[in-house]
């Protein structure tokens, strides 16, 4: 059997919902084969993020060595990587091995309010990591951060999104769940604004979407979907996690990522 390998360099999530975490488990679902490069260890769960331990950037360099110089990536994905110095080695890496296929989830702020990202480190993204995007995934308050503009309405979206894609970026997915109404998600391929529309889920328990989509759509890509293949199963998937999502501690609960599985085996 042929298993599309797909690399998810990110920080892990002790409580298990996002991160490094989530990301194994969606690539899993969708029946590709998970590896992972830990950038940072948190303490974390339901209710936040209680602490955050940074992994050297020597031991970043080795894990990322080890994985594709073995086994090999057919597509890859970045989370949660909180400093300048991570940061820039993740894209010496990814330039030195060639990874065309990566999805930027350009991870900022966590669930709880806590930042995830140096202030210095949003300059070394722009400039290094963006560039070097085959899709981005920032949600309303990460497309502010990179644009510095207000988005409350779903034109502003599309505006963020061309933005985002003059940056460098080849393709632009901006999320639209901080908005009201639908679950409304653009993705602009630079000549053309795509709208992706679900109904939306009253639940608090969504933590780890964005983690999880992003790997979603590097799973699609790993296997040979188009942009708009990946991203359209991507929120397939999604939006299924989030309906059977757990009431799983005091806080905001996880999706569940084998939901879309489960569906699937019962039609």
């Amino acid at each position: 059997m042929t298993i599309k390998k797909v690399l998810t360099i990110a920080g892990s999530d002790s409580g298990g919902g996002a991160g490094i975490q989530a990301d194994l488990k969606t690539i899993t679902a969708l029946g590709g084969f998970g590896m992972s490069v830990i950038t940072a260890l948190t303490a974390q769960n339901t209710l936040g993020v209680h602490g955050i331990h940074e992994i050297p950037v020597d031991f970043v360099k080795k894990q990322f060595d080890a994985v594709v110089t073995d086994i090999g990536v057919d597509a890859a994905k970045t989370g949660m990587l909180s400093s300048s110095e991570i940061m820039g080695t993740v894209a010496d890496k990814i330039t030195e091995y060639g990874i065309e296929k990566l999805v930027v989830d350009p991870v900022m702020v966590a669930k709880g309010g806590a930042m995830l990202i140096r202030q210095e480190a949003k300059k070394t993204l722009v400039e290094r990591l963006l560039p070097l995007a085959y899709v981005i995934t920032p949600n309303i308050p990460e497309a502010e951060e990179l644009t510095g503009m207000e988005i409350v309405t779903v034109e502003e979206m599309k505006e963020a999104a061309q933005i985002i894609h003059r940056m460098g970026a080849r393709h632009v997915f901006v999320k639209g769940g901080h908005l009201s109404g639908d679950a409304l998600d653009i993705l602009y391929d630079g000549r053309q604004l795509h709208e992706f529309i679900s109904k939306r889920i009253d639940t608090k328990n969504t933590h780890g979407t964005g983690c999880t989509t992003s790997a979603a759509i590097a799973t699609g890509l790993a296997q040979g979907m188009d942009v708009h293949g990946a991203v359209k199963r991507a929120k397939e998937y999604i939006t299924a996690a989030i309906r059977a999502s757990l009431a799983i501690g005091g806080g905001h609960g996880p999706t569940n990522h084998m939901a879309y599985v489960l569906d699937r085996s019962e039609r």
